[in-house]
């Protein structure tokens, strides 16, 4: 089966009836997605079946973390506020779990992510996590977790790197598998 990633469009998208398992997540699709976006404070991409009914979804921000708070091999040269960009939610159907899908999905944003900082200087990619099992879930692509927190981080280099070279795993520990799959981009 075959996604297109697609900005959100509340004209073109119908969200009310995505679920993904997590509640939070599927009520800030419906009532904060749309909202966001019009506020400039996060852009929301979402994954359609070949019928057009929304199966995943990721938000993007503008972020910045202090660099004290980064692992200093992450942290090392870099200024004192560091640039980042914050995945700052991601959500699969729940009909689509089990598949490899959320890895695929992942790819899918940080890709985008590698092409907006193209355009706009980013260091850094930022997620924090709603809970333990995703921290896990992120850092088994890669991602380095800041200490005592749900925080995690993954430079900017290293993505671009592992979306290179998929077959490789890509420098940071991603996993190829996140970076290959059944989606195509569009808008």
């Amino acid at each position: 089966m075959a996604f297109r990633s697609e900005r959100l469009d509340p004209e073109r998208h119908d969200v009310r009836g995505f679920t993904c398992g997590e509640a939070s997540l599927d009520t800030w699709l419906r009532e904060q997605a749309v909202p966001a976006t019009a506020r400039r404070t996060a852009r929301t991409w979402v994954w359609v079946d070949r019928d057009g009914a929304v199966v995943g979804y990721y938000a993007l921000a503008a972020d910045k973390v202090t660099r004290e708070d980064v692992p200093t091999k992450i942290g090392r040269g870099g200024p004192t506020e560091i640039p980042a960009v914050l995945l700052a939610r991601l959500a699969l159907s729940e009909s689509l779990r089990g598949h490899g899908l959320g890895e695929v999905l992942v790819a899918d944003a940080l890709a985008r992510i590698v092409d907006a900082t193209q355009t706009v200087a980013a260091r850094l990619v930022v997620v924090d996590a709603l809970h333990e099992r995703v921290a896990q879930f992120y850092e088994s692509l890669g991602f380095r977790r800041i200490p005592d927190s749900l925080l995690l981080v993954q430079k900017l280099t290293d993505i671009e790197a592992a979306l290179r070279e998929p077959s490789a795993g890509g420098s940071a520990g991603t996993t190829s598998k996140a970076l290959t799959g059944p989606c195509r981009s569009s808008g």
